[in-house]
């Protein structure tokens, strides 16, 4: 039989029975532990939004490459505005990934400590709608990674909001990504994205246009994973296993390139990446530290963390 993913429903965390509210947090937090990956459903994003966004994403990408590249931010690390196509690789790969991707980060306001370290977004003038559309998705996924985090916080018996305040104002992403067709774009050895597992502290994948997502599971098998439509597929990341002990692990997952010319179609894909704030200090639970599974980790600021592994990928120098 093929293994799947849980599947949840958010409203019996937020609106549910006492009972099914209990159900909820045990089944979150044993699935991230388990997979490293579940699907949500009733997770209060409209799904409208997400097919406006993605709409403007169709036309930004089909801009002509000279016109996307001024909004590519010198220096930044790509975290802001514009990727060029095949500019990221996965931690120890050389080849760059086959995708371009835009980011949209939080806007502050004007003498926010945060606003240096974060930078300004740059919205491209050809496109009315992105700046609105993208920020109202970005605030939306902000909120109900919130909720998120109470909850896994609360499979913890930790304070509710401690995994959400460290998300406070945090410098967290949404990526706008575009994998053309490999027979106009392939490159010897690419991958649309290969094997990589995400640096923050979970990731919230909105309704995906294709297939292609795999993980790996804990057994060393890939499975397939789908975020089909009214679905959120939240899955850990590197900063959550760190803070963790590894009780959570960081879960490894790519995006395979199409098998067949059938399936060799354009594929969008929005994942938002959850930050804490830069000065947070990734330091391990105490729960999570036993005789059997010591300390593995020193702490460390999530911006300096984020450094590192941004060098990694090659996305700064």
């Amino acid at each position: 039989m093929t293994r799947r993913i849980p599947q949840l429903d958010l409203s019996h965390y937020t609106r549910g029975t006492p009972q099914e509210r209990d159900t909820f947090i045990h089944a979150w937090g044993d699935g991230l532990k388990e997979f490293g990956f579940v699907s949500i459903i009733n997770h209060g994003v409209d799904s409208d939004l997400i097919a406006r966004t993605y709409a403007d994403a169709a036309r930004l990408f089909a801009l002509q490459s000279e016109v996307k590249q001024q909004y590519e931010v010198p220096g930044g690390g790509g975290q802001r505005g514009y990727t060029s196509f095949g500019k990221e690789h996965a931690k120890n790969r050389k080849v760059g990934d086959l995708k371009e991707f835009w980011h949209v980060g939080r806007e502050l306001p004007a003498g926010s400590a945060k606003k240096s370290v974060y930078g300004d977004n740059p919205f491209p003038v050809e496109l009315p709608t992105f700046k609105e559309n993208s920020l109202a998705l970005y605030r939306a996924l902000d909120a109900t990674a919130a909720v998120m985090l109470r909850a896994l916080a609360d499979s913890f018996k930790l304070p509710t909001e401690t995994f959400a305040d460290m998300a406070q104002e945090g410098n967290s992403i949404l990526r706008i990504i575009h994998y053309p067709p490999l027979k106009d774009m392939f490159v010897p050895g690419g991958v649309r994205a290969a094997e990589h597992e995400d640096i923050n502290l979970i990731t919230l994948l909105c309704e995906s246009t294709s297939s292609g997502l795999e993980i790996l599971t804990r057994q060393g098998e890939w499975l397939t994973v789908d975020a089909l439509k009214g679905q959120i597929v939240v899955d850990s990341g590197d900063m959550l296993s760190r803070i963790t002990n590894e009780v959570i692990p960081s879960t490894t997952h790519r995006v395979v390139n199409p098998v067949s010319t059938a399936d060799d179609v354009v594929r969008y894909s929005m994942p938002f990446f959850v930050h804490p704030f830069p000065d947070c200090m990734l330091k391990i639970f105490d729960q999570c530290v036993t005789p059997e599974n010591p300390k593995r980790y020193p702490d460390i600021t999530a911006d300096a963390f984020l450094q590192q592994r941004l060098r990694e990928i090659g996305l700064i120098k």
